[in-house]
């Protein structure tokens, strides 16, 4: 992965992600590594073993994770992906001993996917000893996941130095992600890129990784309150990438890939739809911002064909034949399509977001 040339979305592998992933141009799949993470699952805790998309609880590990390989498959295909399960907790395991890590990557093998298993510094022993046992295998390396806190301390090149060892993998084998996730304030910008830049600069190893990648995002947490009617909302992780790329590039050191959590905020929040009372929303990318349509009512979906009028109206819409994410707004403003739910809008929304910041991204390196 050549510095730059690609994108890496970090997507949570709920129904609307991949189903967005599943509508890709394949022009933007070219310019794309996506991030995957499994969705959350924690056996001590109801709130993350309940299945939305069924209705019933899935009770065990085995039915959270018996489709993930082969949706990972029908949707992105075998091309190469980044795959973490920072969401399953550790004391998790399948119902015949074995480590969720290692069904995963057996199963994703047995598709045919070229997965890249993901590893931090602060996963348990267990963790890592399957993710080891998974690398042996499969030959592909690791991607290193980086925490932004985790950079900044003074023993962190011991740390990685020693992760490597345990891993039995060089950095040349590694990709490297450092996750900003949602910093507390990207402003003021040109502070914030100097503290990355110096963060960047004293890296171990930086030019020895197999690919290098930022990612993070400044998409609130929640939209409770945002006004009806349209808010834009800045893009920092973008305005951010491109000032660091001016200034990396006058240094000449090296420049990571651009990687974000699409239109999603990290902080997991797996709530049950029937206790929801959410309003019709659309999370629309433009340039440096999002354009969020919000309605006025609670569960009154309804309202999703006049905000995609809106849309359809502004300055902001790419046009209908821009993703399968545009050409659904055009359709609902017009009545043809249901006005659907949320899991509709956020296939609708991030389906236009991955077209359009792969094609930001190879726009940005003239490619």
């Amino acid at each position: 992965m050549r510095s730059g040339k690609k994108y890496v979305p970090c997507v949570r592998w709920k129904k609307g992600e991949y189903q967005a992933i599943l509508q890709l141009s394949s022009a933007a799949r070219e310019l794309i590594t996506p991030l995957i993470e499994v969705a959350e699952f924690d056996p001590d805790n109801p709130e993350f073993t309940f299945d939305f998309e069924t209705k019933k609880p899935p009770k065990t590990i085995d039915k959270h994770l018996a489709q993930f390989a082969k949706r990972v498959r029908s949707t992105w295909g075998t091309a190469v992906c980044f795959v973490d399960l920072c969401h399953v907790a550790p004391s998790a395991r399948m119902a015949d001993g074995q480590h969720p890590a290692t069904y995963t990557f057996d199963t994703l093998r047995s598709e045919g996917v070229m997965a890249v298993p993901v590893i931090g510094l602060s996963q348990d022993a267990r963790l890592q000893d399957a993710i080891r046992k998974v690398a042996l295998t499969d030959h592909r390396g690791l991607c290193l996941r980086i925490t932004f806190e985790e950079a900044t301390e003074s023993r962190f090149a011991y740390g990685l130095d020693i992760l490597l060892r345990n891993m039995g993998v060089g950095p040349d084998e590694c990709d490297f992600v450092l996750d900003l996730d949602t910093p507390p304030n990207y402003e003021p910008l040109d502070g914030f890129a100097g503290l990355i830049i110096s963060v960047i600069g004293s890296l171990p190893h930086l030019n020895n990784w197999r690919s290098f990648i930022l990612i993070g995002t400044s998409f609130p947490k929640s939209l409770k309150g945002f006004n009806p009617g349209p808010t834009v909302i800045p893009r920092n992780e973008w305005r951010l990438y491109k000032q660091l790329l001016e200034q990396l590039k006058s240094s000449n050191v090296r420049i990571p890939n651009f990687g974000d959590y699409v239109i999603n905020n990290p902080e997991v929040a797996n709530i049950d739809p029937r206790l929801m009372k959410p309003r019709a929303n659309i999370r629309y990318t433009v340039n440096d911002n999002w354009l969020v349509m919000r309605g006025e009512k609670t569960r009154d979906y309804s309202e999703h064909r006049v905000l995609c009028s809106s849309i359809v109206k502004s300055r902001y819409y790419s046009g209908d034949a821009f993703s399968a994410g545009d050409k659904y707004i055009l359709d609902c403003s017009k009545g043809k399509v249901p006005t659907g739910n949320p899991t509709t809008w956020r296939q609708v929304g991030t389906n236009h977001h991955l077209e359009m910041v792969a094609q930001d991204v190879a726009n940005l390196f003239g490619s």
